[in-house]
């Protein structure tokens, strides 16, 4: 007579369904572990890009106009970096400003450079090159050469002057207007600025 062993039968069909359990569950395991790691390095990045946005940034510190005419015709603004900040590339920066009816956007005008005030604040930059799209560069201090023409990076302690031409912007600017805006850099806190034109302009050269 043949007899069979129903007992190991039962014994293999267990042993098979135990084995594919540690199969799923290594599985499981590796796919949790994998997004994990996934999901670190994506708050790891997250983390450093918010401690640059809120670390990194501009700063203005006072605003001058020149009139010609009796308008105003070029504002000037002096920028620093805030306190900490990384340095911050000024040909990535983009200057909005409005008058209430207009909002031109300006960038910088790489032809329109000078490491030097040789001829006043007002008068050393080629205007021509200064439009409704592009602003100029002085630098007023810069103690670690960092600022150039072609690489305008400014840093902790150094200070430059925007120049816009008003002229081109909005045919210049008149008594009473209101003037907002700000400067926005590629990374970080942008520079506000809002004022009003005085009642009438007595010298060449107001500060706003």
């Amino acid at each position: 007579m043949f007899s069979s062993n129903v007992h190991a039968a039962i014994g293999v069909g267990s042993l098979i369904i135990f084995i594919a359990m540690i199969i799923s569950a290594g599985v499981a395991a590796s796919v949790v572990m994998q997004t994990m790691n996934t999901m670190q390095q994506q708050a790891l990045q997250t983390s450093r890009e918010t401690i640059s946005d809120i670390s990194t940034g501009l700063r203005l510190t006072h605003t001058s106009g020149y009139v010609t005419n009796g308008s105003i015709s070029q504002l000037c603004f002096f920028l620093t970096t805030i306190p900490g900040s990384n340095a911050v590339d000024l040909s990535q920066v983009r200057l909005q400003i409005s008058d209430g009816e207009m909002m031109p956007v300006l960038s910088y005008a790489n032809n329109s450079f000078s490491t030097s005030v040789s001829s006043g604040l007002f008068k050393t930059l080629n205007m021509s090159n200064v439009t409704n799209e592009k602003f100029g560069l002085l630098v007023i201090r810069d103690l670690d050469n960092s600022c150039s023409g072609e690489n305008p990076v400014i840093n902790e302690n150094d200070l430059v002057a925007i120049i816009i031409n008003t002229t081109a912007c909005f045919n210049e600017l008149s008594p009473r207007t209101t003037v907002t805006g700000r400067i926005v850099p590629e990374q970080g806190i942008s520079a506000m600025f809002s004022f009003t034109t005085p009642s009438s302009y007595n010298d060449n050269i107001i500060d706003l």
